[in-house]
C-alpha cells in the first residue's frame, strides 16, 4: 500500500514538474523512462500525458509489440510495448509489482497519433546539465534514435524522437 502511495506521489510530482516546465520555460528537456533495463529520453514537447498501466483490449492480427487499445480518459489509444518494438522481441509478461511501476506515456496530441508507449518505470525529468557527455546515435540505429547521453554515474541514455517515431512506416503498420 505504501508503494502505491509513493508511486502516486511520484507521478503527481512529475505531472506538476511537467506542467511547470511547459509554463515557466524549459528547465528540463526530457522525460526519462526505463524499458527492459534500457534508459530512454523522450523530448518533453513530444510527450503527452502519463497514465497508470491500463488493461488493453487485444486486436487480432497485429504485431506482437502492439498490445491493443486502451481507453485513456475517454479516448482510444493504441498501446505499444516500447521495449518489444525497439528490441524486436516478444513482449515480456509483467508481474503484479512490475505492472504497478509500469506507465503508459501518450504521444503529444500535436503528433496526431493516438498512441501510448508502455514503459517499465518513470525515471523523472532530465535537462542537459544532468549528463556528462553526449554522442551521436550508434551507427545502424533506427531513424528515431536521437543523440545518446551518458550521466555522471556512467549510465547510457538514448533519446527517442517521438515525432520521427510516429511517422515510421513500421510504427504505423501494426498488421501482422
Amino acid at each position: 500500500m505504501a508503494n502505491r502511495e509513493a508511486l502516486r506521489e511520484l507521478q503527481s510530482r512529475l505531472a506538476g514538474r511537467l506542467q511547470a516546465a511547459r509554463t515557466e520555460g524549459v528547465q528540463a528537456s526530457w522525460l526519462a523512462v526505463e524499458a527492459a533495463s534500457r534508459k530512454y529520453l523522450f523530448p518533453l514537447a513530444q510527450s503527452g500525458e502519463i497514465f497508470p498501466f491500463a488493461s488493453t483490449q487485444p486486436v487480432p492480427y497485429t504485431r506482437e509489440w502492439f498490445l491493443g487499445v486502451a481507453n485513456l480518459r475517454g479516448g482510444l489509444f493504441g498501446v505499444i510495448d516500447l521495449a518489444s518494438f525497439v528490441g524486436g522481441k516478444l513482449p515480456v509478461q509483467r508481474s503484479d509489482a512490475g505492472r504497478a511501476e509500469s506507465r503508459l506515456v501518450a504521444l503529444n496530441t500535436m503528433l496526431d497519433v493516438n498512441c501510448a508507449l508502455l514503459i517499465d518505470r518513470l525515471a523523472g525529468l532530465r535537462g542537459l546539465d544532468a549528463f556528462a557527455s553526449s554522442s551521436e546515435a550508434p551507427e545502424g540505429s533506427p531513424d528515431y534514435f536521437g543523440s545518446a547521453y551518458t550521466d555522471a554515474n556512467g549510465a547510457y541514455w538514448q533519446e527517442i524522437n517521438l515525432q520521427t517515431l510516429s511517422q515510421q512506416p513500421q510504427f504505423l503498420s501494426i498488421s501482422a
